[in-house]
C-alpha cells in the first residue's frame, strides 16, 4: 500500500470565536431529487440527498462573519454579508452501496438580494475525532465556507461517511465514499436553499483542503460527468492534497520530506481505515509492531483527539510498522496496490473547466511532489491547469494563504 495522507488538523488555527445562535427557524426537512450516479447501489436507494434533519446553527452580521473569518487566521477583507449556518442531516450510500446518514455544513448569505446563488464545495483535511468535522466543530473548516458565503456564495462542507454526526467509522482516503457523500449534500442543500427562499443556479467551484484536495478533485469529476442532475462544474481549486499515494506520498513518509511523527499519523490512519474495506491483514500483528498491534486500531474509532492518537503512536514509522509491511508499502501487490490505483487516479481526467492548484514547497505533511505530479496529469490529458507555490511554509500555512486568492478567483469565475 502506497501512500499515506495529508493531514490538516482541521486547519489548525487556534483561536475558537464564539458565535451568536439566531437563526431563522429550522427548515423542514423536505425530499431532494433523487441520486445520480449511474450505479446499482443508486438504483437500490432512490433516496440519496433526502434531507432527515435541519438544525440551525448560528447567524452571523457582516461584522461578525469578518472578524471569525480573520480569528481563525485567513486574510481575506471584510464580509459583504451576515451568514446563516446550518447543520444538514441526509441520505447517502456506504462504500459498499449501502444507505446510511451523513452530516454537512450550509452556510447562505443573510442578504435577499442574491436570488441565485453559485455555490462553493469545501471539503475538509484529515480529522480523527468525529467532533472536528465543519458542521460540528466551531473551527477553521467551518470559518472556509464562512468566508465564502459572506461574499454571497452559497457554502457547503460535508463532513464524509463516520464524521461529525453521522454512524460508524470514518473510510478514510477513500476517494469513493468522499465523492458520493460530497455530491448527495449537494442535493440536500439546493433542497434546504429552497426551505429558505433561496436558489442555488447550479455553477458549482469546487475546493478542498489536505485529505479534501483529493476529494474535491472526485467532486469535480463527479459533477462534470452529471452526478448532479442540475450543477454544472465552473473552477476546481485544491489545495496540497495527497494526489499520488504512491508515487510521492508514501516514499516521502520514508525518505526524509516527511515529519516522521506526521508520517506516522498518516500511515496509521490509512492502513486501519483501509483495512476495514479491504483486509490488508489477517492480524494487526502482521502490519504493526508490539505494543501498537493491540491499541492502533482502536485510536481510529472517530472519539480520540488528534491529541491522544498522537499520544498512543511512536515517533517514527519505523518504529510503528513492521519490516514486512515496510515492504508491501513500498512495494504494493494485490488488493491493496489495486486500492493505490483507484486512488491515485484522481488527477487522469479532463476537467473542461479552469484548474488551479495551490501547495506548499515547505510543507511536511504533504509532499509537493503530490501538486507537481496532479498537474502533469492533468496536463497530460489535455486541461487548462496552473499550480501555485505558496512558499516553504507548513501543511496549514498552505491554507490560510491560499484560500483569499482562492475566493478572489472564484468571484471572478462567478462574476
Amino acid at each position: 500500500m502506497h501512500a499515506i495522507s495529508p493531514r490538516s488538523r482541521t486547519l489548525v488555527a487556534a483561536a475558537a470565536l464564539t458565535l451568536t445562535v439566531a437563526c431563522a427557524a429550522p427548515a423542514a426537512a423536505a425530499s431532494a431529487a433523487a441520486g445520480s450516479a449511474s450505479t446499482s447501489a443508486v438504483q437500490q436507494w432512490t433516496q440519496r440527498g433526502t434531507v432527515v434533519t435541519v438544525t440551525p446553527l448560528s447567524r452571523l452580521t457582516p461584522a461578525q462573519a469578518s472578524a471569525y473569518v480573520t480569528t481563525m487566521g485567513f486574510a481575506t477583507g471584510d464580509a459583504r454579508d451576515g451568514v446563516d449556518l446550518y447543520r444538514i442531516t441526509y441520505r447517502t450510500v456506504t462504500p459498499q452501496g449501502g444507505p446510511t446518514t451523513a452530516t454537512g455544513l450550509l452556510a447562505l448569505p443573510v442578504d435577499g438580494r442574491h436570488s441565485a446563488l453559485p455555490t462553493v464545495e469545501y471539503t475538509h483535511g484529515t480529522m480523527p475525532s468525529r467532533e472536528d468535522a465543519p458542521s460540528v466543530s466551531d473551527g477553521p473548516d467551518r470559518a472556509v465556507t464562512v468566508m465564502f458565503a459572506g461574499q454571497g456564495f452559497a457554502a457547503v462542507a460535508p463532513d464524509y461517511l463516520g464524521l461529525g454526526l453521522g454512524p460508524g467509522a470514518h473510510p478514510y482516503m477513500d476517494l469513493g465514499s468522499e465523492t458520493s457523500a460530497s455530491v448527495d449534500l449537494l442535493l440536500a442543500a439546493r433542497t434546504v436553499a429552497a426551505e429558505h427562499g433561496r436558489r442555488l443556479d447550479g455553477r458549482l467551484l469546487a475546493t478542498g483542503f489536505s485529505q479534501g484536495g483529493a476529494a474535491a478533485i472526485g467532486l469535480a469529476h463527479a459533477v462534470q460527468q452529471g452526478a448532479v442532475p442540475g450543477f454544472r462544474l465552473t473552477g476546481l481549486a485544491p489545495v496540497s492534497g495527497p494526489y499520488d499515494l504512491r508515487g510521492q506520498e508514501i516514499p516521502a513518509a520514508f525518505d526524509g520530506r516527511l515529519d516522521p511523527p506526521i508520517a506516522t499519523f498518516y500511515l496509521a490512519y490509512l492502513i486501519t481505515a483501509w483495512n476495514r474495506l479491504t483486509p490488508l491483514y489477517q492480524t494487526p500483528s502482521e502490519a504493526f509492531r508490539a505494543p501498537y498491534d493491540r491499541t492502533v486500531p482502536q485510536l481510529f474509532d472517530g472519539d480520540h483527539t488528534d491529541d491522544q492518537v498522537t499520544a498512543g503512536l511512536p515517533a517514527d514509522p519505523t518504529h510503528l510498522l513492521t519490516p514486512g509491511f515496510i515492504a508491501k508499502l513500498r512495494h504494493p501487490t494485490g488488493s491493496f496496490a489495486a486500492m493505490l490505483s483507484k486512488a491515485d487516479a484522481v488527477c487522469d481526467w479532463t476537467p473542461n473547466v479552469p484548474v488551479h492548484l495551490f501547495a506548499a514547497d515547505g510543507d511536511r505533511d504533504v509532499a509537493y511532489g503530490n501538486a507537481v505530479a496532479c498537474t502533469d496529469a492533468l496536463r497530460d490529458h489535455g486541461a487548462h491547469v496552473s499550480l501555485t507555490d505558496v512558499g516553504p511554509v507548513v501543511h496549514t500555512q498552505s491554507a490560510l494563504l491560499s484560500y483569499p486568492q482562492i475566493l478572489n478567483w472564484f468571484e471572478k469565475l462567478a462574476a
